[in-house]
């Protein structure tokens, strides 16, 4: 299997399942990390998910939207997951599929994140985006979680 295009990062939270599970899906704590984004869903199986923000003209726009696909509270979450304004179509096979797992360690919780791009379009620049994204992203949400 061609593992090329996937990004898989594991971190470890000084901090319960609850705390980590809601700095994931509370849109006022994905704001503090996910460039000042707010997730917005009901976080049930087949509705949709979408990362909320103001445009430098402090305009509200969609920065990314997606399905979920799979739902375990403070355990697991797996989406579909699309820029609307990247110029690319919207459709099912342009969606890079999404998954945070959490699993209990002797001293916190494990976040597993796996992103795939493959077969999407521009699948190598969403890749190489999303992987330097990612850095940023969890050095802040560690800030967060001391």
């Amino acid at each position: 299997m061609d593992t090329s295009l996937i990004i898989e990062k594991e971190v470890i939270f000084e901090a319960n399942k609850n705390q980590v599970w809601d700095l994931l899906t509370n849109p006022n704590m994905t704001k503090q990390y996910m460039f000042a984004c707010s997730v917005v869903s009901n976080w049930e199986v087949g509705s949709p998910i979408l990362w909320i923000g103001k445009t430098e003209k402090n305009e509200e726009i969609t920065y990314v939207k997606g399905i979920i696909s799979e739902f375990v509270k403070n355990e697991k979450v797996s989406f579909s997951m699309l820029d609307p304004n990247l110029g690319i179509k919207d459709i099912p096979q342009n969606y890079a599929q999404m998954t945070y797992e959490l699993t209990d360690e002797d001293n916190g919780t494990r976040l597993t994140l796996s992103q795939d791009f493959r077969g999407t379009e521009h699948a190598e620049k969403r890749y190489k985006e999303s992987s330097e994204g990612w850095d940023i992203v969890i050095t802040a949400m560690k800030k967060i979680l001391v």
